[in-house]
Order: C-alpha cells, then structure tokens, then sequence
C-alpha cells in the first residue's frame, strides 16, 4: 500500500510505504475517549514504513501506566492521525485521515471485551475480546 493523508486542516501531512500489518476496529475504552465513543477503526503499519511529510505532530503520552502508546495529533486542528506502538513497532493510522480512506477494508475487531452495544462489527470480521493470539 502505498498512499497519503493527513489533518482536517492540512498542516501534518504522511506517507505510508508498505502493506499493513493489520486493518481493524479498536473497541477498548480508551479508544473509545479518544474517538468520541466509537471504536477507533485504523491500519497497522511498521513504524518504518510511515512518514511525515508536512508539519510536525503534537505527542501525547501517559506516564501512569505500563507500556504506554504515543498518541499523534495536530497542533493547529486537533485531529487525531495516529498512535505509535513502540512494543510493536507500529503506527496505527487512523483511517478517516487517509486520503482514500475506502483503501481500508477492516479484517479484525480487538477489544471487544470493552465493546458498546452501539458499536457495530460487520459481517465476517474476526473479533476478539482483547488480541488475536
């Protein structure tokens, strides 16, 4: 896969060279904080396949608990564009920031455990209750 996107308001702009890693749905709860209540539907990339192109992100990490992500964001618009997953090595880019986000085909749900009965699955996506062994 080999595509771009970027903010509301176009000051952090990527790339991304290379095939995801995984293309899901999140249905944990802080997932849930930092969407606004739905699951947070992304494409798992290697950190080294992702690039910034324009701009420079704002970083949001806790400091309260164990192997923490780092959440990317705007600084001007506050559109969410990732969360890097340094124990994986990946950046789950959040798809409505894609350029082409009809690339995103979701093959997974994790998390479900924490799952809403608002939050819908489609039909034949694999969903498991926290991670894929």
């Amino acid at each position: 896969m080999n595509t771009e996107g970027g903010c509301y308001c176009g000051s952090v702009r990527y790339r991304i060279n290379g095939e995801p890693a995984m293309e899901g749905q999140c249905h944990c709860r802080e997932c849930q904080y930092i969407t606004g209540g739905e699951p947070n539907t992304f494409i798992a990339v290697k950190s080294g396949d992702f690039t910034i192109t324009r701009g420079t992100p704002t970083t949001y990490t806790r400091s309260d608990v164990p192997n923490p992500v780092t959440r990317l964001f705007c600084p001007t618009c506050g559109t969410g564009i990732g969360t890097r997953i340094a124990a994986w090595d990946v950046i789950a880019v959040k798809v409505g920031t894609l350029d082409d986000p009809a690339l995103f085909t979701p093959k997974v749900a994790i998390f479900t455990v924490d799952k809403q009965p608002f939050h819908l699955i489609p039909e034949g996506v694999a969903s498991f209750e926290r991670l894929p062994g």
